[in-house]
């Protein structure tokens, strides 16, 4: 089951994920995210995402972390 509180999930048979549907909320907005690089000498350079307009606090438990070359740009994707 899902965790996103937006998703409406549908029990299936594990074996069987075929079955699986989620119903997306049509009234959710669409979000706006920033990125943050930082580079390290030692290690490999890290990507921080996360929604833009939220305060300092409600920031640090809404962010996503890895590799910066782990993302790849979205129109050369397409």
């Amino acid at each position: 089951m899902s965790t996103d509180p937006d998703i409406l999930d549908t029990p299936t048979d594990a074996d069987r994920s075929d079955d699986f549907q989620t119903d997306r909320r049509a009234a959710r907005p669409d979000i706006e995210l920033c990125s943050v690089v930082v580079d390290y000498e030692d290690g490999p350079d890290r990507r921080t995402v996360y929604p833009d307009g939220l305060s300092s606090v409600e920031r640090m438990s809404t962010w996503l972390t890895a590799d910066d070359d782990a993302f790849v740009d979205l129109e050369s994707a397409r």
